[in-house]
């Protein structure tokens, strides 16, 4: 049966999932720890590629919508990690990690409405 495209919030939604993950994973970690932690730079590769997969199928015309978001910088990255897996360059994945995933959850929850029955801190 062939796999049915998700909409552009779902995969927003993927996004912002898995770009969640890599900030928890790297969360009070060091440059040391993800250097030598496999299954640290594993997990952060793993949704880092998520992202970029779930970029890659966003429809043109939402990516023409929305041009804050660095679409041609994202699947990219993805590729790298899947197909040229023996070249990649770990500084590069913990920069990705940690100095452009943590402003792009900011800019991915600006495009998505709350989830219903979500936290938010105007509840109260």
């Amino acid at each position: 049966m062939p796999r049915r495209r998700k909409d552009d919030a779902s995969l927003l939604y993927d996004m912002l999932a898995a770009a969640r993950l890599v900030v928890s994973f790297t969360a009070g970690k060091s440059w040391g720890d993800y250097e030598a932690d496999a299954l640290l730079r594993s997990g952060v590769e793993r949704q880092i590629g998520i992202v970029g997969e779930a970029a890659w199928m966003t429809s043109s015309a939402f990516k023409a919508e929305h041009p804050e978001i660095p679409w041609e910088k994202i699947a990219p990255a993805r590729h790298r990690l899947i197909h040229d897996y023996d070249r990649i360059d770990d500084t590069i994945v913990w920069s990705i990690a940690t100095k452009h995933i943590p402003p792009l959850i900011a800019q991915i929850e600006a495009l998505l409405p709350p989830i219903p029955g979500g936290d938010s801190e105007t509840d109260a």
